[in-house]
């Protein structure tokens, strides 16, 4: 499925509101001047707001992106794109629900 190239400089966000930052070793490949994110990279969750009752706090930590693109890679590794699914991850790697991409760029569509 097509969809735009993800890069580090997109805003994402956990089910809960938590900011997701993603980490990459890409320097090669730039998209709107960001380096384009890829499967390989690992993404990080600050300031999840999601408690579950009872003693001990579940906040989302990471972002494990489960379907990159089929066709474009970077340093041999797939690139994200806006419509990859993906979910948010507890420190137990409990599931929390799915990330959600609210501002990315729009000019360069992957497959």
């Amino acid at each position: 499925m097509p969809g735009p190239i993800y890069h580090v400089g997109a805003t994402a966000m956990c089910p809960h509101g938590g900011q997701v930052t993603t980490i990459s070793s890409n320097t090669r490949v730039l998209v709107s001047g960001m380096p384009a994110a890829t499967l390989a990279d690992s993404s990080v969750v600050a300031g999840c707001a999601f408690q579950l009752p009872g003693p001990t706090p579940s906040p989302c930590v990471t972002v494990q992106w489960l379907m990159p693109a089929a066709r474009v890679l970077v340093n041999g590794q797939p690139v994200l794109l806006q419509t990859s699914p993906s979910l948010a991850l507890a420190a137990t790697r409990a599931p929390q629900g799915p990330a959600s991409v609210t501002v990315n760029q729009t000019r360069v569509i992957a497959t």
